[in-house]
């Protein structure tokens, strides 16, 4: 693999495995605040996904000798942050929604340019679990959006 194709392997492997693993902690944030029933079930059943997709990428990265890095300490402490505060001023079903939605749209944006910046030349399976990742987040999104 030539290296700039090696290089943009290895940035979409590293934004799928951020991106999944982004949604993971904020979930993981936001779940002690939620009280609906409902909304804990819709968290519990997209962290699993994220899992998922985490896993995946994961196991792509290994196939083709990559080390994929954690997200920044500081993001993650300053996502925590923001969720917290945002929910301690309102946990509603709908307030939990949109913070869902604001997540999910960015995580899709990411990924739709990391795809546009992808060569396909040996990254078929890469751009494969890319477009199966925004394909969930898009009906994530729709679902969330039911709850506005």
């Amino acid at each position: 693999m030539e290296n700039r194709n090696f290089k943009q392997t290895e940035e979409a492997l590293a934004e799928i495995y951020r991106n999944a693993q982004l949604a993971l902690v904020s979930i993981t944030d936001i779940l002690p605040s939620v009280e609906d029933e409902e909304v804990r079930s819709e968290l519990h059943a997209q962290y699993e996904e994220y899992e998922r997709f985490s896993a995946k990428a994961s196991m792509l990265a290994r196939d083709k000798g990559l080390e994929l890095k954690e997200p920044n300490p500081f993001k993650k402490a300053m996502m925590w942050g923001s969720i917290k505060m945002n929910t301690l001023t309102d946990n509603s079903r709908s307030h939990i929604a949109e913070m869902m939605v604001q997540g999910t749209v960015m995580g899709i944006t990411a990924l739709r340019t990391t795809a546009g910046e992808l060569s396909p030349d040996g990254n078929e399976s890469i751009i494969s679990l890319i477009e199966e990742m925004i394909a969930k987040e898009e009906e994530f999104e729709k679902r969330w959006k039911a709850y506005l």
